[in-house]
Protein backbone atom coordinates (compact mmCIF):
# COMPACT_ATOMS: atom_id res chain seq x y z
CA UNK A 1 0.00 0.00 0.00
CA UNK A 2 1.50 3.52 -1.48
CA UNK A 3 1.04 6.93 0.37
CA UNK A 4 0.01 8.42 -2.93
CA UNK A 5 -2.00 11.28 -1.92
CA UNK A 6 -0.40 11.93 1.71
CA UNK A 7 1.26 15.15 2.25
CA UNK A 8 3.96 15.12 5.33
CA UNK A 9 5.67 18.15 6.77
CA UNK A 10 8.88 18.62 8.25
CA UNK A 11 10.54 21.47 9.78
CA UNK A 12 13.82 22.34 9.38
CA UNK A 13 16.52 25.15 11.02
CA UNK A 14 19.73 25.80 11.81
CA UNK A 15 22.15 22.67 12.40
CA UNK A 16 19.39 20.03 11.34
CA UNK A 17 21.14 16.77 11.63
CA UNK A 18 21.01 15.89 8.30
CA UNK A 19 20.01 12.14 8.10
CA UNK A 20 17.29 12.42 10.57
CA UNK A 21 15.94 15.09 7.67
CA UNK A 22 16.48 13.28 4.72
CA UNK A 23 16.33 10.00 5.71
CA UNK A 24 12.82 9.62 6.41
CA UNK A 25 11.66 12.60 3.43
CA UNK A 26 13.01 10.38 1.07
CA UNK A 27 11.66 7.05 2.59
CA UNK A 28 8.32 8.80 2.50
CA UNK A 29 8.75 10.15 -1.10
CA UNK A 30 9.47 6.62 -2.22
CA UNK A 31 6.37 5.51 -0.55
CA UNK A 32 4.59 8.08 -2.71
CA UNK A 33 4.30 10.73 0.01
CA UNK A 34 4.67 14.36 -0.74
CA UNK A 35 7.01 16.02 1.11
CA UNK A 36 6.96 19.73 2.31
CA UNK A 37 10.12 21.25 4.13
CA UNK A 38 9.59 24.36 6.47
CA UNK A 39 11.77 26.71 7.27
CA UNK A 40 12.05 29.56 9.81
CA UNK A 41 12.75 32.40 7.40
CA UNK A 42 16.10 31.19 5.55
CA UNK A 43 16.03 29.48 1.94
CA UNK A 44 18.79 27.36 3.25
CA UNK A 45 19.82 25.33 6.15
CA UNK A 46 23.36 23.95 6.55
CA UNK A 47 22.90 20.51 8.71
CA UNK A 48 25.28 19.61 11.50
CA UNK A 49 27.11 17.45 9.14
CA UNK A 50 27.38 20.13 6.27
CA UNK A 51 24.38 18.92 4.33
CA UNK A 52 22.09 21.42 3.06
CA UNK A 53 18.49 21.33 2.44
CA UNK A 54 16.87 24.15 0.76
CA UNK A 55 13.08 24.89 2.15
CA UNK A 56 10.13 24.91 0.16
CA UNK A 57 8.67 27.12 1.99
CA UNK A 58 8.42 29.56 6.04
CA UNK A 59 6.43 27.96 8.69
CA UNK A 60 4.13 30.90 8.63
CA UNK A 61 2.89 29.44 5.20
CA UNK A 62 1.86 26.81 6.22
CA UNK A 63 -1.60 25.28 8.19
CA UNK A 64 -1.91 21.76 9.79
CA UNK A 65 -4.80 20.99 8.18
CA UNK A 66 -3.13 20.94 4.95
CA UNK A 67 -0.99 17.65 5.84
CA UNK A 68 -1.51 14.11 6.81
CA UNK A 69 1.51 14.08 9.03
CA UNK A 70 4.62 16.29 10.90
CA UNK A 71 8.17 14.96 11.04
CA UNK A 72 10.63 17.09 13.21
CA UNK A 73 14.10 15.87 12.87
CA UNK A 74 16.46 16.79 15.52
CA UNK A 75 20.21 18.61 15.81
CA UNK A 76 20.58 21.68 16.83
CA UNK A 77 17.46 23.32 14.96
CA UNK A 78 14.44 22.23 17.49
CA UNK A 79 16.45 24.68 20.15
CA UNK A 80 15.36 27.41 17.47
CA UNK A 81 11.79 25.72 16.46
CA UNK A 82 10.87 25.98 19.46
CA UNK A 83 11.17 29.22 20.43
CA UNK A 84 8.28 30.05 17.28
CA UNK A 85 4.37 30.37 18.06
CA UNK A 86 3.72 29.16 14.86
CA UNK A 87 5.94 25.93 14.75
CA UNK A 88 4.25 25.03 18.58
CA UNK A 89 0.74 26.03 17.14
CA UNK A 90 1.41 23.42 13.82
CA UNK A 91 3.13 21.00 16.46
CA UNK A 92 -0.07 21.03 18.50
CA UNK A 93 -3.18 21.03 15.86
CA UNK A 94 -1.35 18.23 14.15
CA UNK A 95 -1.20 16.06 17.45
CA UNK A 96 -4.90 17.79 18.20
CA UNK A 97 -6.16 16.18 14.95
CA UNK A 98 -5.00 12.95 15.94
CA UNK A 99 -2.41 13.02 12.46
CA UNK A 100 0.90 11.40 13.10
CA UNK A 101 3.69 13.89 15.12
CA UNK A 102 7.33 12.39 14.60
CA UNK A 103 10.03 13.65 16.44
CA UNK A 104 14.04 12.27 17.03
CA UNK A 105 16.49 12.73 18.77
CA UNK A 106 16.95 16.38 20.39
CA UNK A 107 13.50 17.44 18.41
CA UNK A 108 11.79 16.38 21.64
CA UNK A 109 12.18 19.72 22.55
CA UNK A 110 9.41 21.12 20.16
CA UNK A 111 6.75 18.80 21.41
CA UNK A 112 8.13 19.56 24.94
CA UNK A 113 7.93 23.19 24.22
CA UNK A 114 4.22 23.08 22.42
CA UNK A 115 2.68 21.14 26.04
CA UNK A 116 1.65 17.97 24.37
CA UNK A 117 3.68 15.97 25.89
CA UNK A 118 3.19 15.31 29.53
CA UNK A 119 1.57 11.87 30.42
CA UNK A 120 2.94 10.69 27.22
CA UNK A 121 5.29 7.90 26.23
CA UNK A 122 8.06 8.71 24.14
CA UNK A 123 12.04 8.90 23.48
CA UNK A 124 14.86 10.84 22.63
CA UNK A 125 18.69 11.13 22.96
CA UNK A 126 19.56 10.83 26.17
CA UNK A 127 21.26 14.29 26.48
CA UNK A 128 17.64 15.34 27.07
CA UNK A 129 16.28 12.55 28.90
CA UNK A 130 15.77 15.57 31.95
CA UNK A 131 14.22 17.65 29.78
CA UNK A 132 11.76 15.11 28.57
CA UNK A 133 10.82 13.50 32.44
CA UNK A 134 10.58 16.77 33.69
CA UNK A 135 8.16 17.76 31.02
CA UNK A 136 6.37 15.19 32.19
CA UNK A 137 6.86 12.12 30.01
CA UNK A 138 7.04 8.61 30.17
CA UNK A 139 10.80 7.85 29.01
CA UNK A 140 11.49 4.66 27.20
CA UNK A 141 15.22 3.67 26.30
CA UNK A 142 13.86 1.93 23.33
CA UNK A 143 14.14 2.51 19.45
CA UNK A 144 10.56 3.75 18.42
CA UNK A 145 8.13 4.69 20.94
CA UNK A 146 4.63 4.83 19.81
CA UNK A 147 1.98 6.46 22.08
CA UNK A 148 -1.13 7.36 20.35
CA UNK A 149 -0.30 9.54 17.61
CA UNK A 150 3.17 10.27 19.02
CA UNK A 151 6.11 8.54 16.93
CA UNK A 152 9.38 9.08 18.63
CA UNK A 153 13.25 7.70 18.40
CA UNK A 154 16.55 8.34 20.23
CA UNK A 155 19.33 8.95 17.51
CA UNK A 156 19.98 8.40 13.43
CA UNK A 157 20.67 4.70 14.10
CA UNK A 158 17.08 4.83 15.07
CA UNK A 159 15.75 5.75 12.01
CA UNK A 160 14.73 2.12 10.41
CA UNK A 161 12.98 1.69 13.05
CA UNK A 162 11.60 5.67 12.78
CA UNK A 163 10.59 5.43 9.77
CA UNK A 164 8.89 1.92 9.70
CA UNK A 165 6.22 3.44 12.33
CA UNK A 166 5.68 6.63 10.83
CA UNK A 167 5.16 4.80 7.59
CA UNK A 168 2.54 2.82 8.90
CA UNK A 169 0.95 5.75 10.94
CA UNK A 170 0.18 7.45 7.72
CA UNK A 171 -1.31 4.31 5.61
CA UNK A 172 -3.42 4.30 8.88
CA UNK A 173 -4.71 7.80 9.08
CA UNK A 174 -5.49 9.52 12.00
CA UNK A 175 -5.93 8.40 15.32
CA UNK A 176 -8.88 8.56 17.37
Amino acid sequence: MSLNGKKVLFFAGPLYEDLELWYPKIRLEEEGAATTVAGLGEKTYQGKRGYPVTVDTNVDQVSAAGFDGLVIPGGFAPDQLRRYDTVLRITREIYQAGKPLAFICHAGWVPISAKILKGKRATSVRAIKDDMENAGVIWEDAAVVIDGNLISSRTPADLPAFCKALIAALRKGPAD
